[in-house]
């Protein structure tokens, strides 16, 4: 049975290792292995999930599969605009994936900022992951293409997508 509940500080150490699990398998065949470990201590090192959490206020969720951790994301308000909110992060164990469980994530998130009132959700995705497809057939769209400089020479080059979460439907 999956279920997916909303995390704290105290679940950043089960996120951080899921982080190391999974992005070599997501990631191996777009980024290099120096960027790779450099991108993993960025952004999932305990100090700057803390720092995600506690200054950045990104609602972060954990999806449990008979009280096993399986997978996460995390989602917060647009700065500028507080009716679109960004899908920061959405991950779930290689073995997982195919089984609908990206897809029961998003819909907890939809319902989630649909109660704080947002219109629409926003994510970035590297233009060579596959899981564009995935976001694709759940309805984002290209809405523009944005290169982030990430210090050491690294750059994330990510298509940002958006789903008019009216739109958006239960299957």
């Amino acid at each position: 049975m999956i279920a997916i509940k909303s995390a704290g500080i105290k679940d950043l150490e089960v996120i951080h290792q899921l982080a190391y699990e999974i992005w070599p398998s997501a990631y191996s065949e777009i980024l290099s292995v120096e960027q790779l470990e450099y991108m993993l201590e960025k952004f999932y090192s305990l100090p700057s999930l803390q720092h995600q959490v506690t200054v950045l206020q990104h609602q972060f969720i954990l999806v449990k599969e008979n009280d096993i951790a399986i997978g996460f994301a995390s989602f917060s308000p647009h700065k500028d605009d507080p009716a679109v909110y960004h899908l920061n992060k959405i991950y779930v164990l290689p073995r997982q994936q195919g089984k609908n469980i990206g897809k029961q994530i998003l819909d907890y998130v939809i319902d989630q900022i649909k109660i704080a009132g947002a219109t629409s959700l926003q994510l970035n995705v590297n233009r060579n992951n596959t899981a564009l497809y995935f976001y694709e057939k759940q309805g984002f769209k290209i809405i523009r293409e944005e290169d982030i400089d990430i210090d050491q020479g690294y750059f994330m080059n990510d298509y940002v997508m958006e789903l008019s979460i009216s739109n958006w439907t239960y299957n």
